[in-house]
């Protein structure tokens, strides 16, 4: 292995940062696509229709949501009918919710129209110019009892939080990069783990556990939604290798949601109207950990924590 990388120590990202990336260029480029920036843009609703919270192990979205800023123009972002729901479940309004793998900005922009105090850290500069983007719309809601988060961007790294205290965060609600599927960054930002070999990724991942679990307050709960991929045409479980991360550093596995997968680009790029002997990937493991509460009793756990 190389040497290790140097860890970004967390920066705020604030206006003039946005200003000085170039936030009235237009766009960005991030994992080789162009994404718009400041688009003229006609708000026609800010909420979904019809939204009822999940009650079961499959989560299945059609309609990926794209309720206030949200869109599908950023590769790999996770549908905000997820973060929703997880916020929903596992926080209430005031509460800390830390996204420590931000993209552009999907979970802060339900953690605004919430009503949970948003924390979102990307080591993408780029990436952290299309969630301030994202972020900047008027939002006055008809509840009496709405109170404006609190919502902070940070340049900086998953596996270095240090300017996050311990056991500060109500929800870690994430969707960290499939290892080197989609390059982020490319070879611009050191460390980045979207563009690590497969040892050194999961390696990542176990500090990226670690460090949820301190900022995490006891008996909260830590979400993260990964997939699995193919190397040559056999399956490669990334989803099994970085869930044995988190467990690794004393989390409980509480729920193993698997989400079906719609319209994937790569898939559709790669296969479509091809012939192939195996089965196309048509779904990711949305994990929920849970931090264990003061005093809690882990052993009455024994079966949902690690094993080896």
């Amino acid at each position: 292995m190389g040497r290790p990388a140097r860890l970004i120590p967390l920066r705020r990202f604030l206006a003039g940062d946005f200003d000085r990336g170039g936030g009235g260029r237009g766009a960005v480029i991030v994992g080789g696509v162009e994404v718009p920036l400041r688009s003229a843009r006609t708000l026609r609703s800010l909420s979904p229709e019809d939204f009822s919270l999940e009650t079961t192990t499959v989560w299945s979205f059609l309609d990926r949501g794209d309720w206030a800023t949200h869109t599908g123009n950023y590769r790999g972002n996770w549908s905000p009918y997820i973060p929703r729901n997880l916020i929903l479940r596992y926080t209430k309004p005031g509460d800390v919710v830390l996204d420590p793998m931000l993209g552009g900005g999907t979970t802060l922009v339900e953690c605004k129209l919430l009503g949970r105090n948003g924390i979102g850290v990307d080591v993408n500069r780029e990436a952290l110019m299309v969630a301030f983007d994202r972020l900047n719309f008027p939002y006055r809601p008809l509840d009496e009892d709405y109170v404006k988060p609190s919502l902070d961007l940070f340049h900086g790294d998953a596996r270095h939080l240090d300017l996050i205290k311990d056991e500060a965060v109500d929800l870690v609600a994430t969707h960290p990069p499939y290892a080197g599927i989609i390059k982020y960054t490319g070879e611009r930002v050191e460390g980045d783990l979207s563009s690590l070999k497969f040892p050194a990724f999961l390696e990542g991942m176990r500090q990226v556990a670690a460090e949820a679990y301190r900022v995490l307050k006891p008996g909260k709960h830590c979400t993260i939604l990964i997939g699995d991929t193919r190397q040559h045409r056999h399956y490669v479980p990334i989803s099994t290798r970085v869930l044995q991360q988190f467990l690794d550093v004393g989390f409980i596995l509480r729920e193993d949601i698997i989400k079906v997968q719609h319209k994937m680009k790569s898939t559709r790029e790669q296969w479509s109207g091809s012939k192939y002997d195996f089965y196309l990937i048509y779904h990711e493991h949305l994990y929920v950990f849970r931090k264990p509460a003061e005093g809690e009793k882990v052993s009455d756990y024994r079966n949902s924590v690690k094993w080896w």
